[in-house]
């Protein structure tokens, strides 16, 4: 992410513009307001023409994406820290290999893809096509604007008649800068709107047809140009054929939500599809398949057992192979990994929530305020970070982990208890 001053003035001056939404809601009497977080999931949804009955929310999305949100600031935080990543790498990316700091971006998209394909459908019902699809366009529209305002330039065009530092600029600001998380929302969101609303089978085929395109992009020339300075981010500007992955599968996710009532099988049904989407993953990741830069255009594929995931891989990238699990290359087996992670994850909180009684205060009010959790977290991280030496202990790390963390949540809580959520 940006580093320098000018961010953070971004970063206050879109929080500030957030800031302004709410205060529009404080404006009516707190009885009649009509609050509605970001991504709402519930259970049973159904569309008519006269006003529906409150539904049940769906406690287990709301707690998965709550620890979402919880581990992308654990893992922000810490992964920076050497302690952290001599004794913790999983903590920490790394670009060689899924650790458990890569999970979390995936699980992003797929709560994401849960719930477009669930308000698409409603808006479908309720305004129409054209409308639905209008909608779904000015929203990633102005969600990419705000990734522009949230994420800045990170370095500057000092000199007019300076091309070459022109030319510099804009290479870093589209490989690193923009395409970051939400900027990858919004776009892999308009790539799969014209299969939103289609059968599994065509959901699913697009899917693979995404995956296949990234991969193809890759060898012709993606991965290197990712992969040589300034490095890019989370797969560059074509990340978002890849992201499409797990935003499809959480479509997936969610019809599988409303085909099976009992919670119970819904939970088995999740592990187990989430386990066999990793094994294929993994099985992929044996494969190897250099850059056509490498390879001689032989398009060359051979196989030899990789490491496991989520264990520790001591090298350096880029590893000249387009079948590693890699964050910054938005890898094909990567993202189809973090999918299959993402239904486990799921499983676990259909079993702890849904059919048992768990529920997390910290989860409820991350996850009902996501984008307001992750548009201010880089400013309040900046400011605690600035106590941590870079080399401090790791119970120092963790220590100054939890004062941000800790920040975070009381100014989000402060919002929830004043009925204020934040969505475009």
């Amino acid at each position: 992410m940006p580093k320098g001053g000018d961010i953070f003035d971004d970063f206050l001056a879109a929080e500030r513009q957030i800031l302004r939404v709410g205060h529009r809601f404080l404006a009516t009497p707190r009885e009649t307001r009509k609050i509605v977080p970001d991504f709402d999931f519930r259970e049973n949804t159904t569309v008519s023409a006269s006003p529906a009955p409150a539904s049940k929310r769906l406690v287990s999305l709301d707690q998965f994406r709550g620890y979402t949100v919880f581990g992308m600031l654990l893992v922000n935080f810490v992964g920076s820290f050497l302690a952290i990543r001599a004794t913790l790498p999983l903590m920490a990316h790394h670009h060689t290999y899924c650790s458990y700091a890569d999970t979390i971006m995936p699980q992003f998209l797929f709560a994401v893809g849960f719930a477009f394909r669930l308000t698409f459908l409603k808006r479908v019902q309720s305004a129409g096509w054209n409308a639905a699809y209008r909608h779904a366009l000015r929203r990633n529209g102005g969600l990419l604007l705000v990734a522009f305002a949230v994420y800045g330039v990170g370095a500057r065009w000092e000199r007019w008649d300076d091309l070459a530092q022109r030319d510099a600029v804009l290479l870093r600001w589209a490989k690193q800068d923009l395409f970051q998380t939400l900027a990858h929302i919004a776009v892999a969101s308009i790539w799969v709107l014209p299969v939103i609303a289609a059968r599994p089978g065509v959901r699913l085929g697009y899917g693979v047809a995404s995956g296949v395109l990234h991969l193809g992009l890759s060898y012709v020339f993606n991965y290197r140009w990712v992969n040589t300075p300034p490095n890019g981010v989370d797969g560059g500007p074509l990340g978002f054929l890849s992201w499409s992955i797990p935003l499809l599968a959480g479509t997936l996710a969610y019809d599988v939500y409303q085909a099976i009532p009992s919670r119970g099988r819904l939970g088995v049904g999740f592990l187990g599809a989430g386990v066999g989407v990793m094994v294929v993953a993994y099985g992929l990741s044996c494969l190897h398949l250099a850059p056509a830069d490498m390879d001689g255009w032989h398009f060359r594929v051979r196989g030899a057992a990789a490491p496991l995931p989520l264990t520790h891989v001591d090298a350096k990238p880029p590893t000249n192979n387009l079948f590693t699990m890699s964050q910054r290359s938005a890898s094909l087996t990567y993202t189809l990994f973090g999918a299959g992670v993402a239904l486990a994850v799921l499983a676990v909180f259909v079993f702890a929530c849904d059919v048992g009684r768990l529920r997390v205060g910290m989860f409820r009010t991350f996850g009902s305020n996501a984008l307001i959790s992750y548009v201010i977290h880089e400013v309040v991280f900046s400011s605690v970070k600035a106590f941590v030496p870079r080399d401090a202990p790791v119970w120092y790390v963790f220590c100054g982990c939890a004062v941000g963390i800790g920040l975070c949540y009381l100014f989000v809580r402060f919002l929830e208890k004043q009925g204020i959520y934040v969505k475009l």
